[in-house]
């Protein structure tokens, strides 16, 4: 496996918090990772530790193969946009744009007005005088039209309608498929990404949980719907993630899919199986605790014991 980041015990604090803990992951080349996590749990902090834009309170972090940070061989291979991007004072769109074929040596124009067009950005209009998603459509845009070795957006689309955050899916994945790269795509709206992503990199207050691709993710957990005392007998001996009443049924999410007599035995009693989707398992894995099962046990916590760990492959 050829690496494009390869982070390990890396730990960085700030006075009054530490946004990552002794971080340990390695991150395929030629992928599109997705980094998921709550707001403040650590992602920002890693991307700009990795692209050379902060540094760390300890650990290392290699980019290529070479340290990032003031690296002149390693940084023109580095794009990185965000959703706060800055911008000098009273710039156009085709200021920034100019400012970026400079800084990447594969910039492509031809691409870059393509893009302009298909997301609408204004020519006359300075950039801090646009709205939100015109400023956010110009910074995918620097994010597409790099072609960086390995390009990072924090959010950048958030601005972004349902429509034009679509038109970024589209085209990012359109060049991606023609001019593969390392892509790392932080994102909240899991559910819209899913399809994009071909790795998960999930973080929760400033840990790895887990680096998976996510095929490997698919129908790690399902929800359980019936009577009480079924889904308890079926959910035995599997950490329950989530668990509520309704009225006589219960609905309960375990991790672990059920074995194909299991399943037999669910519909034969009347469970509903259903699969759980990447946001809803990502939710589950980061929300602290979970309620009591159905025959009223005590509540359980998520851990990430079941699960693939990064520290566990650094140990091994």
């Amino acid at each position: 496996m050829n690496t494009a980041i390869e982070v390990r015990d890396l730990t960085r604090r700030h006075k009054s918090a530490t946004a990552l803990d002794a971080v340990s992951v390695s991150l395929e080349a030629g992928v599109i990772h997705g980094l998921l996590g709550r707001n403040g749990a650590g992602k920002t902090s890693l991307m700009s530790i990795a692209s050379g834009q902060d540094w760390p309170t300890s650990g290392q972090v290699s980019v290529f193969g070479e340290r990032p940070h003031e690296n002149e061989h390693v940084l023109p291979r580095i794009c990185f946009v965000r959703e706060d991007q800055r911008y000098i004072e009273d710039s156009l769109a085709r200021h920034a744009f100019a400012a970026a074929a400079m800084a990447f040596p594969n910039w492509d124009q031809d691409l870059a007005d393509r893009l302009i067009e298909d997301f609408r950005v204004p020519a006359r209009t300075r950039i801090k005088k646009m709205s939100r998603g015109q400023r956010s459509a110009v910074a995918v845009i620097i994010g597409i039209a790099s072609r960086a070795d390995l390009t990072f957006f924090d959010e950048p689309y958030m601005g972004l309608d349902a429509v034009a955050r679509q038109l970024f899916y589209d085209r990012l994945l359109e060049d991606y498929a023609e001019h593969p790269r390392t892509i790392v795509l932080s994102s909240h709206l899991i559910d819209e990404v899913a399809h994009l992503i071909e790795n998960v990199v999930l973080i929760d207050q400033g840990r790895i949980m887990l680096a998976e691709p996510v095929d490997s993710l698919r129908g790690r957990a399902v929800t359980l719907i019936g009577a009480a005392d079924t889904v308890r007998e079926l959910a035995d001996f599997r950490q329950v993630l989530h668990t509520e009443s309704l009225g006589r049924l219960t609905r309960t999410t375990v991790l672990g899919a059920l074995e194909e007599h299991e399943q037999q035995r669910a519909r034969a009693r009347g469970v509903e199986v259903l699969p759980v989707s990447l946001q809803q398992l990502i939710v589950h894995l980061t929300s602290g605790t979970v309620g009591a099962d159905p025959a009223g046990h005590e509540a359980t916590t998520t851990t990430t014991t079941p699960l693939r760990t990064i520290d566990s492959e650094v140990a091994s």
